[in-house]
């Protein structure tokens, strides 16, 4: 495979994880992908921030959010953002703190 199409391929990918995030999985809450995979929206957001800075272009913190929120952050904790449970919170110290 060449280095082109790797990189159409992979960002394919990324684009059907945002997808999926944003519309097919808003019932998913952060802490427990932080618990189950270790990482979140807020950790793929930053990861594209820090990206984007690597290649010279400022991308505000919430700018990023809104690619894997789908909106804005404060509206997506408004409309989808659930209290977590005790269990998530112990197994989220547990595992980071």
């Amino acid at each position: 495979m060449d280095a082109q199409t790797q990189i159409e391929l992979e960002a394919a990918a990324f684009r059907r994880l945002q997808k999926h995030l944003m519309e097919d999985r808003k019932d998913v809450q952060n802490i427990d992908m932080m618990n189950l995979a270790g990482f979140c929206r807020n950790c793929l957001s930053r990861w594209y921030q820090e990206a984007a800075a690597e290649k010279g272009i400022e991308l505000s913190k919430d700018k990023a959010r809104e690619s894997f929120y789908g909106m804005p952050f404060s509206e997506w904790k408004e409309k989808y953002q659930t209290d977590a449970s005790d269990a998530a919170k112990e197994a989220f110290k547990d595992s980071h703190g």
